[in-house]
């Protein structure tokens, strides 16, 4: 991946190196079929089960992965259009508490997933390679609008090998 250290937290690179593909609007596109058919086969039964105390169902996942990519949007976004604010972090476990995702069916969830992908595939394919190179602080730390759009489908693809891992 042509992308340097200096432009993520070296905590992002394990999502980072299980991006999607190499351009990130392909990589965005070929991870929405993916992960749409990968949450409409996992059995109902697992859907609101948590495989350890404390841990998340994968409606829960589901969610915190549609909540995370809508924050590294926002983020992107403003970095893009050379907003030189430095924007704080987010409580995962706050928003997954709080979002309530076993109270919705599989089918809201793949709905919502669904929507906030076509947005930032719109984003992301808006974006020139100078935005795409352009730097911002998030979180304390330096992070690209390329980067961010790598750590999407890497971290999805993370919470979901925890699935396939954990679930089935």
């Amino acid at each position: 991946m042509n992308i340097s250290h200096d432009e993520f937290n070296q905590y992002y690179l394990p999502y980072i190196q299980l991006a999607a593909n190499q351009d990130i609007v392909l990589g965005l596109k070929e991870n929405v079929i993916s992960v749409v058919d990968f949450y409409q086969n996992i059995p109902s039964e697992k859907l609101e089960h948590a495989y350890a105390e404390g841990k998340w169902t994968p409606k829960d996942i589901l969610l915190h992965i549609i909540d995370t990519e809508r924050v590294f949007f926002y983020r992107a976004m403003r970095i893009a259009r050379q907003d030189k604010t430095e924007m704080v972090g987010f409580e995962q476990d706050d928003y997954v508490d709080a979002g309530k995702a076993n109270n919705r069916t599989i089918n809201s969830l793949i709905e919502e997933y669904k929507t906030v992908r076509n947005a930032t595939i719109a984003l992301f394919d808006s974006f020139s390679d100078e935005e795409l190179k352009s730097i911002g602080k998030a979180n304390g730390s330096t992070v690209s609008v390329r980067a961010l759009g790598f750590i999407i489908t890497g971290h999805e693809n993370h919470h979901n090998n925890v699935i396939r891992e954990h679930y089935l």
